[in-house]
């Protein structure tokens, strides 16, 4: 074959190649699950997906391209984590992205070999999804949401702009695994405080509102709302339910304050949807979730509604505004 037949004949067949092998160049379609623990209409849990598929497209991932998303979200509902969980791994995800410890238990009892990558988990080593945070060891890793000791900063800070209150409800989920972690550590601190603590396991919202109200008939109450996906699916009655009652009130998330609540500490509950992206992607590309560790966060914020303050009767005190991250008026 002459030389310049032979030029052309690959010219040819590099022409051609786009239509068949460019796709194997590409590689294959990767599949995503993703299960998160808030309502599908909540403007929070639409924020949170926003902000992980928007870092997986800086990372050169496209939906429609190279990658396919299967989203679902169970919200508070117990037997819909388990369903979705199911019908999730028996789709063959390559990486499953998991908000909350219910779910990762969920997906973990469907499978232990898919990867899972979760966020706003309180304790994954007491709750057996992980070895250890350095070297989680199984198919799970990610971002937990805070340690047992901020619960008792809580009461410190509720003491603190509230310092007439003795007796403080605390709103558990009592289907969640973190509750008697979170429970334990205001226990610890509450002597000290001179606050007795009256537990509130509430499993819809008729028993929220009859938990609250039955709380409220003796003066000098507070309120403490834990992690709990319950909370958050019915945190505008909650929020409402303090207000009638005049129940100054401490949460875990920015989200309650800006609806009307009196005062939150806590993570940014956005931010590690950003982050697990990054896990997600590392995982894409072979490494493995057993050999990722478990990160926390690295900020905490602290943020006060003057609005509902004024409304409750309260001062806050100039030291507590000083210290705040975010002042809402």
């Amino acid at each position: 074959m002459k030389r310049r037949e032979f030029i052309m004949m690959l010219g040819g067949a590099a022409s051609a190649w786009p239509l068949g092998a460019r796709a194997q160049q590409i590689g294959r379609v990767r599949r995503i699950g993703m299960l998160n623990d808030y309502g599908e209409a909540d403007s929070v849990g639409q924020a949170q997906v926003a902000a992980f598929r928007e870092e997986l497209h800086k990372l050169g991932w496209t939906e429609g391209g190279n990658l396919q998303i299967d989203y679902r979200s169970a919200a508070a509902d117990a037997d819909l984590v388990r369903t979705y969980a199911a019908e999730m791994v028996a789709r063959g995800p390559d990486v499953v992205m998991a908000a909350g410890a219910t779910i990762v238990a969920a997906l973990q009892r469907a499978s232990r070999s898919v990867p899972i990558v979760f966020v706003n988990v309180t304790d994954p080593v007491g709750g057996g999804l992980v070895a250890s945070l350095a070297r989680p060891g199984g198919n799970a890793t990610g971002f937990t949401q805070f340690e047992f000791g901020i619960s008792a900063k809580w009461l410190e800070l509720l003491k603190e702009i509230a310092p007439g209150i003795t007796r403080v409800a605390v709103i558990r989920d009592p289907t969640a695994r973190t509750g008697g972690g979170q429970l334990g550590a205001i226990q610890a601190v509450a002597p000290s405080l001179g606050v007795d603590l009256s537990p509130i396991d509430p499993r819809d919202a008729v028993e929220i509102e009859r938990g609250l109200t039955a709380f409220s008939r003796d003066m000098k109450g507070g309120l403490i709302v834990t992690t709990s996906r319950l909370a958050r699916a019915h945190r505008d009655l909650i929020i409402s339910l303090a207000a009638r009652h005049h129940l100054p009130a401490i949460y875990p998330f920015r989200v309650y304050v800006a609806a009307g609540g009196l005062i939150c500490y806590g993570a940014d509950s956005t931010a590690p949807y950003r982050r697990a992206a990054g896990y997600v992607d590392r995982i894409l590309k072979g490494e493995k979730a057993a050999d990722l560790p478990v990160q926390a966060p690295t900020k905490y914020d602290l943020v006060i509604n003057l609005k509902t303050a004024k409304a409750l009767g309260i001062e806050i005190p100039p030291t507590l505004l000083a210290r705040a991250d975010e002042v809402i008026e």
